[in-house]
């Protein structure tokens, strides 16, 4: 590691030195005023760009057996499972417990509670606001260096100091197993803060190129005036860190109300960060009742932005909320979402089976098809359906469905009651529907976690609900179509659910790729060739969505953090006006 980060720099340094030559040739064959702009841009350059660490990807650890990380990842896993932490409000760095609390119970075994969370009155939620408004003034103004610095701090604490508490808790309070605790709650996360910094100094030295003569033009990137309202999920606690945590990056401040849920990883993670060095006030925790925060923050005249991942029912609320309230703000609220999704893998007669197979249980069943991006419908050829379909049920059958301690496991339980209810009742209707056939699991049982088998349907109805609606659950639907009609089936691909988050392209043949890619341009914000629908990597895919998925403003990229700044233009006269008459007026 010490080598890759040494090559690393290296590399940053022959980049910024390849910079600054191409600008010094500009300065002696320029004019004097585009050479003192050169000079200037080269000097914020050498300035910013190598006090800056490179940014990385998170390697991801392994846990074989014998491995000490497998030790060390069981144990704390024990300590979760064993202890009850009271998880308190914290408000302008005040830990406040409440009379009203809830319960966070072990998904895979709900009679062990691993959390009791204070809940926020509409009071403490204007105290938290207050709080925000008050502390933005100056962090705001702080050489953005220095707020970087304590998302780097943060990120290399949640690596190394407090990895293994990070992952148990995402383990045990949200059902991963540990693989998938591994690249979401420490690779994620600590991507997402060391890639924000590096977008942050791209935007910052972002600066315009042309200038008229004896004129200075330059940007600046204000943090938003009021308060960001972070609304995360449950399935990502990475989403968390970014959506609670990463606008303040850019000089704002954040009510961070965590997923019910997800309590106590995301209450971790606040910690890590208040360690990390975040000033008291600039991120408020603060768990509440869903209904009893959006009515608080919207109805609030200092709300500045809506940071929300999660349904799109709530998206929708959330949205005509702020219309409602639009003549109470002082500005327009800025407003992101990341929602659903109905990904798809599209299967051309090119493809290679075995592949299609592999990647698609994956895609489905990995966190039991809980991830925004989890493969729901599969379009297969008929010459290579009956090849598909029996890899797949035979494959499924290895599939272990267990505790997430059990690091045998490919899936554990969903998060909650109302899931598993939800879930289950698709299930029914596939059992009891005439166009539709259960070819693989369709069970479940949630007397000691909310545990359902991976379940994989075949339709002969292109439109069928399991087609259509999102379940969020480990149920995969197959449509099958004639070869001949591959052109055709694009369109159904296209048209027959709202979403456009994901979907994956299995293909050999080049030109039937490019087809593929050009029916399917606006039906999902992030597409894969030969690869399953999820696993993006921050700094790598930027994710996000467009019709009902979202507004894909694409977290992990610099677009994204752009939604979280006023940008102020000016201008600076260099030679002063000596009149005020222009020449042609002369008589």
């Amino acid at each position: 590691k010490s080598q890759f980060q040494k090559q690393k720099q290296f590399f940053s340094f022959i980049q910024q030195l390849t910079m600054l030559q191409s600008l010094l040739f500009r300065t002696f064959t320029t004019s004097p005023l585009v050479a003192v702009r050169s000079l200037c841009i080269a000097r914020s350059l050498n300035s910013c760009g190598s006090a800056l660490p490179p940014a990385f990807n998170e390697p991801i650890w392994n846990y074989d057996k014998g491995s000490p990380n497998r030790e060390h990842i069981v144990k704390a896993c024990e300590k979760i499972r064993n202890n009850v932490v009271d998880i308190p409000l914290v408000i302008g760095g005040e830990e406040i417990f409440t009379d009203e609390t809830i319960e966070q119970v072990a998904c895979a075994d709900h009679q062990n509670t691993i959390a009791r969370v204070s809940r926020a009155s509409p009071e403490h939620i204007q105290k938290a606001i207050e709080s925000a408004t008050e502390a933005r003034k100056e962090w705001e103004l702080m050489d953005w260096e220095h707020r970087a610095a304590v998302f780097l701090r943060a990120a290399d604490l949640l690596t190394h100091t407090y990895r293994f508490d990070i992952l148990a808790s995402t383990m045990i309070g949200q059902g991963k197993t540990v693989y998938q605790a591994e690249i979401d709650a420490a690779c994620e996360t600590a991507d997402f803060y060391r890639f924000a910094a590096h977008f942050a100094e791209e935007i910052y030295t972002s600066q315009p190129q042309f200038h008229s003569s004896f004129n200075w033009n330059r940007l600046k990137y204000r943090a938003l005036e009021g308060f960001v309202a972070a609304i995360p999920p449950f399935n990502f606690t990475a989403i968390a860190g970014n959506l609670g945590a990463t606008p303040a990056l850019m000089g704002n401040s954040v009510l961070w109300k965590p997923s019910e849920t997800a309590s106590l990883s995301n209450y971790i993670l606040f910690n890590v960060l208040r360690e990390a060095g975040i000033p008291d006030g600039v991120i408020n925790f603060v768990p509440a009742d869903g209904p009893v925060f959006g009515e608080t923050v919207l109805s609030s005249p200092d709300l500045a932005a809506v940071n929300f991942t999660g349904s799109t029912n709530t998206f929708n609320l959330l949205w005509k909320g702020v219309a409602e309230n639009l003549d109470v703000y002082k500005a327009y609220p800025r407003i992101i979402g990341e929602c659903g999704g109905k990904n798809f893998h599209f299967v051309h007669s090119s493809a290679n089976v075995d592949n299609v197979v592999n990647g698609s249980i994956r895609s489905a069943f990995e966190y039991q098809g809980q991830k925004c991006s989890a493969c729901s419908r599969l379009y297969v050829p008929e010459s290579l359906w009956p090849e598909i379909r029996d890899k797949l049920v035979a494959e499924m059958a290895d599939i272990k469905v267990g505790q997430p301690d059990d690091l045998s496991s490919f899936m554990t339980a969903v998060i909650d009651e109302r899931a598993f209810d939800k879930i289950s009742g698709y299930i029914d209707y596939a059992h009891q529907s005439d166009e539709t056939e259960v070819l693989a699991g369709g069970t479940y049982d949630k007397s000691q976690g909310y545990f359902i088998q991976p379940t994989f349907v075949e339709t002969k109805n292109s439109s069928c609900k399991l087609l259509r609606e999102e379940i969020f659950g480990p149920v995969l639907t197959a449509f099958v179509y004639p070869d001949n009609e591959w052109e055709q089936t694009l369109t159904l691909v296209d048209e027959v659910s709202p979403y456009a988050l994901t979907g994956a392209v299995y293909a050999h043949d080049r030109k039937a790729i490019d087809t593929i890619l050009t029916k399917l341009r606006h039906a999902a914000g992030n597409v894969y060739i030969n690869a399953k629908s999820t696993g993006s990597v921050v700094g790598q895919q930027p994710f996000g969505g467009a019709r009902r998925s979202g507004t894909n403003d694409k977290a992990g990229s610099a677009p994204y953090l752009t939604r979280f700044v006023s940008t102020q233009s000016e201008k600076e006269c260099l030679l002063y006006l000596d009149d005020w008459k222009y020449p042609h007026m002369e008589e």
